[in-house]
């Protein structure tokens, strides 16, 4: 049976060592939860580091059974590990800049090394128990490398991947020296998620500029497959807060604690010791407020709860010492005997606890400067069992993109957030309750267990997908098949595209003329076969460059052909009225003085605007206008506008590569065709060939073709098994 297995940095459970032992606690947070109705059953399993360091071998071996028995399993790291990739590189290279303080980012080599020892242990320890069919889910910044490095070794694996912190825009991304290693990392997966569209759209334009890869509607073109990139917003266990806020223990510690803070309205802010969280921000605020609303005072406080984290840091430990002082100085400023405006934890609290903080409190202050989700939101929309409260929560969340019905606000600005908070404070209980209960519709639907459901369901649906093209593969047994076919026929003939199909592309399109061993391919091929290549290229182009072969050449899309009986001459196969040719030419020549890079070239019978020298974004950007531009004057003169790779062309619907095809073959019987080509204007080539020709498309785009094959290094690979 396939199984999934489950990676991520950290186990849930905290490894614990006591009195010359160690002992388990298992962790209480929402990955764990939802992710505990997938590793808990069958033969799955939960790889990652169990949060401690373990020298001992006879200690680790117990702990491997220990943990055997609840279905996880260790990736040991070595104290040098733990400060150099998850302090080091994780959290002072790639969190800072994933949260957008690239001030605190550090670009240690040492640290970018142990980096990727840590993915490759990861990746050993997933290897020993992964079987080829099997799923693997990998989780989070921390093991960017990891789903490539398992592809190399299970090329056919299923491999997912999500982020649950933000992910930065290109101009973020491209500061970190090893961006292209972390990028190609995770392309090495099926199914990469984000929390938010922004997320995903983010990532796709960095991949696009620093690898290359295009995308088409959110999916990937790699190689030899298609990857999936899509926003999967992650939700809570809400029966599970719903149901505690209601129980009978929170209930009790709602009234003792209430019974302490008599007739005050109460403001929760709970988060881990971070700089992205705002809490300082958030501080000042609340100050402000005191400041500006004298009639507040001993009426209002706030709850705050801080989580110890990383306090060995330096940029953490001066944040602590910052919201020390803060909390401080606001408490003396403006305590009374029975009134302190700031009740402040620095220590994490049990579950029932927790719930009570919210049951009780009016408003929940979620401020984060820049966050993935933030869970702790619909934690407390989920405990207001009786429908009263507010939510004031920062845009920069992901979480704030389904709970449009909490108050919203940018945290950098503070007289905005002083007045969500005093808004909050007079709002009427009819719309408090509208809105509470609207948002515990969202959270209701979309829980933790909805979200495992939907993405474990696409990753299937990309794996289908990926079916679809892969059966269309030109493989060894296909390669046989056409070489067989080949050998056995009496008048075989090949169509070959050349640009991409023949060849690479380069950034000067004359730069691409045939070497040495495509002109012996070309000329090994002729000797055997009727060889047509049919390009865009003008006449004169291909007429130079196969200049003395004996073959047939079809240029311009169709608009020219040269047989290669017929000396030297090139037929003007489609008479061309070509007034429509300075309209368009001023439109594109507009388009090319805003687009450095961009430039026209002009054919027989169409212009064609590139834009393979333009900065990747911008190229893509102005070929969409100028395409929506074309397409509109199009109509008028009866033109059809193509996009081919890194280029626009503008020309008469009726001359294709396809009619030209089918004209060159009337009166002829064939018993071999073989088409090839890479982009749409092969397509008619495509759809003219006889039912029993080959058709193939390179790379891996959906087609009227039979088969698609790799790349032009293949497409040679091929046509030289045929000349053998």
């Amino acid at each position: 049976m396939a199984k999934t297995i489950i990676v991520s940095n950290r186990l849930p459970i905290s490894l614990r060592h006591r009195n010359g032992r160690f002992e388990f606690k298992p962790s209480a947070g929402g990955l764990a939860t939802g992710l505990g109705s997938i590793y808990k059953t069958g033969e799955n399993i939960w790889i990652g580091w169990p949060g401690n360091t373990v020298d001992d071998p006879e200690q680790r071996a117990e702990i491997i059974l220990e943990l055997h028995e609840l279905k996880m399993a260790p990736v040991f790291l070595s104290k040098e590990d733990v400060e150099q990739f998850y302090e080091g590189f994780s959290n002072e290279c790639l969190w800072p800049a994933f949260h957008y303080f690239t001030q605190y980012m550090i670009y240690n080599p040492e640290h970018w090394e142990a980096y990727v020892r840590v993915n490759q242990k990861f990746c050993e320890a997933i290897l020993k128990r992964a079987d080829p069919d099997d799923t693997i889910w990998v989780h989070d910044y921390q093991l960017l490398l990891l789903p490539q490095m398992l592809r190399e070794v299970l090329p056919n694996a299923t491999i997912a991947f999500f982020q649950h912190i933000p992910f930065p825009s290109y101009e973020i991304l491209r500061m970190i020296p090893w961006r292209k290693q972390l990028l190609e990392g995770v392309c090495g997966a099926d199914l990469i998620g984000f929390h938010t569209y922004d997320d995903m759209r983010h990532f796709l334009s960095a991949v696009n500029r620093i690898t290359g890869l295009s995308n088409e509607s959110g999916y990937l073109q790699a190689e030899n497959r298609i990857i999936n990139v899509d926003s999967f917003p992650m939700g809570i266990d809400y029966d599970k807060f719903a149901k505690q806020a209601k129980s009978r223990k929170t209930q009790n510690i709602v009234k003792e604690f209430k019974g302490q803070m008599i007739d005050q309205k109460l403001i929760i802010t709970i988060d881990r010791l971070d700089y992205s969280k705002g809490i300082p921000q958030r501080l000042q605020a609340f100050n402000q407020l005191l400041k500006d609303h004298k009639e507040l005072h001993g009426k209002v406080s706030m709850i705050m709860i801080v989580v110890p984290s990383r306090d060995k840091v330096q940029s953490y430990k001066e944040l602590k010492e910052e919201i020390d002082l803060l909390v401080g100085r606001m408490n003396s400023d403006y305590s009374t005997l029975n009134w302190v405006p700031v009740h402040y934890f620095y220590r994490s609290f049990p579950f029932e606890e927790l719930s009570a903080f919210y049951s009780m409190s009016d408003i929940a202050l979620v401020t984060p400067l820049r966050d993935g989700m933030n869970l702790v939101c619909k934690e407390f929309v989920a405990s207001k069992t009786d429908q009263s409260g507010v939510l004031i929560l920062s845009e920069m969340a992901g979480a704030s993109k389904e709970l449009q019905d909490a108050v919203l606000v940018n945290p950098n600005d503070q007289q905005g957030v002083v007045d969500a908070i005093y808004e909050a404070l007079q709002m009427k209980p009819a719309e408090q309750k509208a809105r509470i209960s609207s948002m515990q519709e969202s959270l209701k639907k979309y829980d933790i267990f909805q979200w495992v459901k939907v993405f474990m369901d696409r990753i299937e649906h990309v794996k289908e997908k990926q079916e679809e093209l892969t059966s269309k593969d030109v493989d060894t047994k296909v390669i046989n098949e056409i070489q067989k076919s080949f050998k056995a026929a009496k008048r075989p003939i090949l169509f070959l595209d050349y640009d991409g199909t023949l060849t690479g592309f380069t950034a000067n399109p004359q730069d691409a003329k045939p070497d040495a061993e495509l002109k012996a391919i070309v000329k090994g091929l002729s000797e055997k076969a009727e060889v047509v290549i049919i390009s865009g290229r003008d006449k004169d182009t291909l007429g130079t460059w196969f200049k003395g072969q004996k073959i047939d050449m079809i240029a311009e899309h169709g608009v020219w052909v040269k047989k290669k009986d017929n000396q030297g001459d090139w037929e003007l196969y489609a008479e061309v009225d070509d007034s429509w040719k300075d309209d368009i030419r001023q439109v594109m020549e507009y388009y090319v003085l805003r687009t450095p890079g961009a430039f026209i070239e002009e054919k027989h019978h169409s212009l064609v605007w590139h834009y393979r020298k333009v900065e990747s974004g911008l190229g893509d950007l102005r070929m969409r206008e100028l395409f929506s531009h074309l397409k509109y004057m199009a109509r008028g003169h009866n033109l059809q506008v193509l996009e081919g790779n890194m280029v626009l062309e503008i020309k008469r619907p009726d001359i294709n590569k396809g009619r030209a095809a089918t004209a060159l073959m009337k009166g002829n019987e064939y018993d071999f065709i073989l088409a090839i080509g890479d982009d749409w204007t092969d397509e008619d080539t495509f759809k003219a060939m006889p039912k029993n020709a080959y058709s193939i498309r390179v790379g891996y785009a959906y087609t009227q073709a039979n088969y698609n094959i790799k790349s032009f290094r293949q497409v040679r690979n091929l046509l030289g098994k045929l000349i053998q």
